[in-house]
């Protein structure tokens, strides 16, 4: 014996057990249906009204008494009046109804106060009468069609015969799945189904296919959905058989009949012929079955015939048929074709961004070389950190800068033009880059905002790019920081091992309107005095938002030294968790002395 459970046990236990009860709710649903269409023919039979207008007034019956639709179904009793005095049918109708070999009916239209037809009276039926539920000739005759059969509203039979009465077509359907209703059980069947008009009334026919119809009728089902068809051409005596769906996918007319096997290269595209003869000459000459693919042209397009095709030989091994067995496989390389369609223009795009990001690398490190280290300037001592994206396809638009202008005074700036990639770059360094320039004209911090605002708008026409900064000006005469806040997060300051964010007039962000003026910001600062500028790669977090962010970074603050600007970023972002951050990340610590 196996020391092994048997797994497979189990699991086919299991998978039966959900089967089962999937089919317990569905025989449930089937049972509500029923009974729905029972109550429905019965209300639209009492009240002589249409099948559609009485599943409206059962709404309405469940909606005024607050109970559930079925529990109002149940209760709709059978009408009052289902046997009439019909009168006696004419002679010529009962010849009529002898003369079909399957069950027939003859009906007469009941109208309602408007003059519609709604219903049908059944005044005669042929002794084959029976209805899918089992009703005999004299059970149906003198009733209501729809009170001796209900599905014929589910089933849309109803309407069909009131169709070919008020508009005298006949009406053929080869193949109908209708189901019955009686007792509250459902009673389905697949039927074949006439209907004329004939004089004042209706002549109505059916039988139930018996197995061999219902196996070619799936066939012919199956051969549409998997759109696969048959053929034989009989080489002796020059026959041709095909299936309908041959005729759908070669293009034919079946009223003109199969291709000729000899005509079949006129329908197949020029390239493609090498493919068909060499087909042909196998099945003729090698007497070999063969399995090939080509295309054909027809009125609805060209189409990619996959065909399996053999030769039935006589006792002498000469060829006496040609069989084959065809399927439409257009849309199987329309797919494949769109396959490698997106994978190309996926490899391009992936081409594409590999450049950029190189592209977007080699211009960060030309503009923004320095990524850590301190920097000494007149009356501080700065510490920057410049780290890129986790993600390389992240790589954004952060800049800073610290420098000495003309006038003695200490320009400190710290920017992020929105977006990624190479975009963000070479915004990032129109931002930088026209800074540095304006900041010769030695102009307060917030003319320097509106001429770059300036120049983001009117250098960019027609596209609107957009950034944020902090641009301010460090006087080591009277350790005054006068700065600007286009938008971007507010500084922190750390005294005396207390930090906090410095209070300001935010105004607009870079490049976001044509005309835009920005405030000027005073803060006094003390030796030894931290000042910290960043970008929102340090604060901002997915599932946390930007305010949130900056409370953090002051609560980090209270445990990190201040004593060193570069041991303070160190300790900042590894509390932040800066390191591993989506978005770039820009730190300025400025140590006044």
């Amino acid at each position: 014996m196996s020391r092994y459970p048997p797994f497979s046990r189990y699991e086919s236990g299991a998978v039966s057990s959900r089967i089962r009860d999937q089919l317990l709710r569905l025989r449930h649903h089937m049972r509500g249906e029923a009974i729905l269409d029972e109550a429905i023919a019965r209300l639209a039979t009492e009240m002589n009204i249409r099948p559609g207008e009485a599943a409206e007034q059962l709404d309405r019956m469940a909606q005024h008494s607050g109970l559930d639709l079925i529990e109002i179904a149940k209760g709709v009793e059978p009408p009052r009046e289902e046997i009439r005095d019909t009168p006696e049918a004419p002679s010529w109708v009962r010849g009529m109804l002898e003369g079909v070999h399957a069950s027939a009916l003859y009906l007469t239209p009941i109208r309602d106060a408007t003059g519609r037809v709604v219903d049908f009276l059944i005044m005669a039926a042929n002794r084959h009468a029976r209805s899918v539920a089992g009703r005999t000739a004299a059970e149906l005759t003198g009733r209501r069609l729809m009170a001796t059969s209900p599905g014929m509203a589910s089933s849309g039979l109803l309407d069909d015969y009131i169709t070919v009465f008020e508009t005298g077509e006949p009406m053929v359907r080869p193949v109908l799945e209708f189901v019955e209703v009686r007792d509250y059980l459902l009673w389905p069947a697949t039927i074949a189904v006439r209907a004329a008009r004939v004089n004042d009334g209706l002549l109505a026919s059916w039988r139930a296919l018996d197995d061999e119809e219902l196996l070619v009728s799936g066939w012919e089902r199956a051969q549409r959905l998997a759109e696969v068809g048959w053929g034989e051409w009989n080489l002796a005596t020059e026959r041709t058989l095909w299936t309908p769906q041959m005729y759908e996918m070669f293009g034919c007319d079946r009223a003109d009949g199969p291709i000729p096997l000899e005509e079949l290269p006129a329908a197949v595209l020029p390239d493609d012929l090498p493919i068909v003869e060499e087909q042909l000459r196998s099945l003729l000459e090698h007497r070999e079955a063969v399995e090939t693919e080509f295309r054909v042209q027809q009125r609805y397009g060209v189409r990619h015939l996959s065909v399996f095709s053999e030769p039935i030989l006589d006792t002498d091994g000469v060829p006496v048929k040609v069989r084959c067995f065809v399927q439409d496989v257009t849309r199987n390389r329309r797919r494949e074709r769109a396959l490698a369609v997106a994978h190309e223009q996926a490899h391009r795009q992936r081409e594409r961004a590999e450049q950029e990001h190189q592209v977007t690398v080699q211009l960060q490190n030309t503009i923004l070389p320095i990524r850590r280290g301190l920097i000494h300037l007149p009356g501080l001592t700065v510490g920057v950190r410049y780290l890129p994206g986790e993600e390389l396809i992240r790589l954004g638009g952060d800049w800073f800068k610290a420098r000495l202008i003309p006038d003695g005074r200490v320009l400190l700036a710290i920017g992020d033009a929105m977006g990624h990639g190479l975009t963000a770059a070479s915004i990032m360094l129109q931002m930088r880059s026209g800074l540095a320039g304006l900041a010769y004209t030695q102009a307060p911090a917030g003319q320097l905002a509106t001429w770059l605002n300036d120049l983001i708008v009117h250098s960019n026409e027609g596209v609107t790019v957009t950034g944020t900064a902090i641009i301010g000006h460090f006087d080591p005469e009277d350790y005054t920081f006068r700065w600007t806040n286009a938008g971007h997060p507010a500084p922190m300051l750390i005294r005396d091992g207390q930090a906090r964010l410095v209070d300001g007039v935010a105004g607009m962000m870079l490049g976001a309107f044509d005309a835009t003026e920005y405030v000027l910001n005073t803060t006094q600062l003390q030796t030894d005095d931290l000042l910290v500028l960043y970008t929102d790669g340090v604060v901002e977090r997915r599932g946390r938002d930007l305010e949130s962010g900056m409370d953090a970074l002051v609560q980090a603050a209270h445990f990190c030294p201040a004593d060193d600007p570069e041991e303070l970023i160190d300790c900042l972002l590894k509390r932040m968790g800066g390191k591993f951050s989506e978005d770039d990340v820009c730190v300025i610590a400025a140590r006044v002395l």
